[in-house]
């Protein structure tokens, strides 16, 4: 622990990885018109929740958030959480 923040600097365990829901789920292309799963990489405010969070790789990141923004441009998905 840090004598002057009080932190512990990350050296005590590793931060193990998140599994790619995608990938668990054998999801090879996110579809836009896919509501259901579009909704889960929303946060209750409507902004695309970042991969960091949700644990999808770089190029499913990449799908995931098109997908979402084809389906705000039809009217699938709200541009707001508040609708």
């Amino acid at each position: 622990m840090n004598k002057k923040s009080g932190r512990d600097n990350g050296l005590a365990m590793p931060k193990r990885r998140k599994s790619d829901p995608l990938v668990a789920a054998k999801i090879e292309y996110v579809d836009y018109k896919d509501v259901n799963l579009l909704r889960k990489f929303l946060s209750e405010s409507g902004k695309i929740l970042p991969a960091r969070i949700t644990g999808t790789s770089r190029t499913n990141q990449r799908m995931i958030t098109k997908a979402i923004k084809r389906a705000r441009a039809i009217g699938l998905l709200p541009f707001s959480g508040n609708g």
